[in-house]
């Protein structure tokens, strides 16, 4: 999967967050955003995968040449994209069986997997999370700790084997333990044809996840991309570097949308 993402432009309640984000991203590839609060990153995985408050005002989102802007989300996803989400929400009413079989059908597209077979699977993804195998028969991130969510949303990602996935800072609240188990999940789709945008304020998540390309987000722009370099750069100097290193003049902190 190719995702090129030219002049894209976006705003909430009359507030423009993006301001004409240029990138290119592939399967195969693992990409690392980062940028301060209120640059734009959470803006800009939300209008990939088609959030409805965020109005694009500009550019395309193309995914292998075709431009997805006017897809619903779940089209989106049926392409083979995926999120996990920054804060998760609780489903109640919906078990974590139920939500995941139905999930895992619709994205194979093929009819209905075998019961039997799906089940086997899930608990071998759940053990592989360390998740209670009796939270299948809970409702879907009710009543779970903020790592069981997250843990949650990777075993998705595991059942479901995105093309593409974008991890919306995953690793926000997690401690070391929880953050490695993560990693491990992420890690383990990486062995196929499978590419992420990691997007992260600290490098403690890049270093169990290693990207390919490391990508700076500054007030609703991708101002510079590279390497782990970038990421040093960041530990050492902070992100007022990235103004100073690149010439953007002062002006009034954006005002941060979903924390990113």
């Amino acid at each position: 999967m190719n995702i090129t993402i030219n002049d894209l432009r976006a705003s909430i309640n009359g507030q423009e967050i993006l301001k004409g984000v240029d990138l290119e991203l592939n399967s195969g590839e693992v990409h690392a955003l980062m940028g301060p609060n209120g640059s734009g990153k959470s803006t800009l995985s939300n209008v990939i995968v088609g959030h409805p408050a965020f109005e694009v005002t500009g550019g395309e989102v193309l995914v292998d040449g075709v431009d997805i802007l006017e897809m619903e989300p779940h089209e989106r996803a049926r392409l083979g994209l995926f999120l996990a989400f920054q804060y998760p929400v609780e489903v109640p009413g919906v078990t974590v069986g139920r939500f995941l079989k139905r999930a895992v059908d619709i994205r194979a597209g093929e009819g209905e997997q075998k019961t039997k077979g799906f089940i086997k699977q899930l608990r071998e993804m759940m053990d592989y999370m360390q998740i209670d195998q009796q939270f299948i028969n809970r409702y879907l991130n009710e009543g779970f700790s903020g790592g069981e969510k997250k843990r949650m949303e990777i075993l998705q990602m595991l059942m479901l084997k995105p093309s593409f996935a974008i991890l919306d800072e995953t690793d926000s609240g997690l401690d070391i333990d929880a953050l490695q188990i993560v990693a491990k999940g992420v890690n383990r789709l990486r062995e196929g044809d499978f590419g992420a945008l990691v997007i992260t304020h600290y490098q403690r998540i890049l270093n169990h996840i290693r990207p390919d390309y490391v990508h700076i987000m500054y007030r609703g722009r991708v101002v510079t991309s590279g390497g782990g370099e970038l990421v040093d750069s960041l530990e050492a100097n902070g992100y007022d570097w990235i103004r100073e290193q690149y010439g953007i003049e002062e002006e009034n902190d954006v005002k941060p949308v979903a924390n990113g």
